[in-house]
């Protein structure tokens, strides 16, 4: 049978319609199929509500932290009245000083200065030292084209891990440390059944990479580990070089 053109090409439009009609059609059963077979993965786990923390002015302490010293004040410090406070900050004089509360877990940030003026060299050189729980040194040197041994420079865990990068400032500049420490774990019988990590910034750049610290650090001995309290003070070193600290403070995690 002969169809005139114009009839033929009103066929072609009808054909193409309906197909593009099926091919519409397929899609949304595929698509409602799916959303029945797909669904949303839950883990199952009832989550406590998330606690809100106002984080405070940048660089400042959360509204959840324990201000150890705020640029006037040093009485949460054993021995904190030997230390000179000026200007908001505080210089270390005569002895090592240690916090009246005791941390285990914990989050700290501190900022030091290293004395302007440059005299001695190596460990000589603007020496300090954060004692997390009195037993684990973060050392604090004025690194800055100052050459000592690795492990003993800033931002080292002393005589067990060197800093991943060397970022210390210039002598008399502010510097800032954010620690992040996880105490060690002692059984009843005092074995050590967890040991102490540690992840650091220094001046906003990564350190310590989640280090797992050897031990206690010492001079002249080998790191070991003997149990311990599960909070112990926090301690500050003076090394008989001036080093400036303010803005101090600590979560307990």
């Amino acid at each position: 049978m002969f169809f005139p053109s114009h009839v033929m090409q009103r066929l072609f439009r009808y054909r193409t319609l309906i197909v593009s009609d099926f091919i519409a059609a397929t899609l949304l059963i595929c698509s409602l199929l799916s959303a029945q077979i797909v669904k949303e993965y839950t883990s199952g786990i009832q989550w406590p509500e998330v606690k809100v923390v106002d984080p405070g002015q940048p660089g400042g302490p959360p509204a959840d932290a324990i201000v150890l010293f705020d640029g006037k004040d040093m009485s949460k410090w054993n021995g904190g009245e030997d230390w000179i406070i000026k200007d908001g900050y505080v210089i270390t004089d005569k002895r090592d000083i240690h916090t009246k509360q005791a941390f285990g877990d914990c989050q700290l940030h501190l900022e030091w200065a290293s004395p302007e003026k440059i005299e001695g060299d190596g460990q000589g050189r603007g020496n300090s030292g954060v004692y997390i729980m009195g037993l684990y040194e973060v050392q604090i040197l004025d690194s800055y084209n100052n050459s000592t041994y690795p492990d003993g420079q800033a931002g080292a865990i002393y005589k067990e891990q060197p800093p991943m990068v060397n970022v210390c400032r210039k002598p008399g500049e502010w510097q800032t440390y954010d620690i992040i420490f996880s105490a060690p774990k002692f059984d009843e019988q005092g074995k050590l059944i967890k040991p102490a990590y540690i992840t650091m910034l220094h001046n906003g750049v990564l350190v310590q990479n989640h280090f797992e610290i050897l031990g206690t650090t010492s001079w002249s001995e080998p790191p070991k580990y003997t149990a311990h309290p599960p909070k112990l003070p926090l301690m500050l070193q003076f090394h008989d070089n001036k080093v400036r600290y303010r803005n101090i403070w600590i979560c307990e995690l």
